[in-house]
């Protein structure tokens, strides 16, 4: 009999390639200024540690003064908020969700987007339905790597699911990782999504670039 287990999910790279609707709406506020437009590769490099992180990043790399970036910050947010059209789920997310679901495991996401767009891009894709919590990049004071955010996402599987159930995180980049590792829980990487380093420079317990391999590894953990 398989052991209770609560698995939470990073979200942009690691279930979803949001990159797409995230450059639209990057390079419409990068209009405003006569500024060169990211390419899919830059606005992937600038993802991970929340929108602030995100348009500081963007103006750097184009050398927007530091002083419009609330101002940015605010036309991002107003747009992006509907902006989904492009983002897709991974080939195998839903299969594998619908599998662990199945097998009893309560799951739930820790991203460092905004709540309010995170339960957007779920809806839009007919996710939303497989996670008991969500918890955004605004839903505490900190983000991630802070261990505190991923932590209130598995007291908010409690309810559902036992103290003592293992906790998994399953997350692309390094910043997951380190979160994991602050927070004492298994890492399962997902190679495939926006990580900026070679895979051997990570610290995880599992990797894979399948879904299809998923609920198998999370069997063995």
């Amino acid at each position: 009999m398989m052991r209770e287990l609560g698995v939470v999910f990073d979200l942009d790279g690691t279930l979803v390639d949001s990159a797409p609707d995230i450059q639209a709406v990057a390079n419409q506020q990068l209009r405003r200024f006569h500024a060169p437009a990211l390419d899919l590769d830059e606005t992937r490099a600038c993802i991970g540690s929340g929108v602030d992180a995100f348009i500081a990043r963007m103006c750097a790399a184009r050398n927007i003064a530091a002083a419009e970036h609330d101002g940015i910050r605010a036309g991002f947010l107003a747009a992006y908020d509907s902006a989904v059209t492009r983002t897709k789920a991974y080939t195998g997310v839903e299969t594998a969700l619908r599998k662990l679901r199945g097998q009893g495991i309560r799951l739930g996401v820790c991203t460092n987007k905004p709540l309010a767009p995170a339960r957007s891009v779920l809806r839009h894709l007919s996710l939303d339905g497989y996670f008991d919590v969500v918890i955004g990049g605004d839903s505490l004071a900190v983000k991630k790597p802070d261990p505190a955010v991923l932590r209130a996402a598995f007291d908010g599987l409690q309810q559902e699911c036992a103290k003592t159930a293992k906790r998994i995180y399953v997350g692309d980049s390094e910043i997951d990782a380190q979160t994991a590792e602050a927070a004492s829980v298994d890492f399962i990487l997902f190679s495939a999504g926006y990580r900026q380093s070679p895979v051997k420079l990570i610290r995880f317990t599992r990797q894979f670039d399948d879904y299809s391999r998923l609920a198998e590894i999370i069997a063995d953990l």
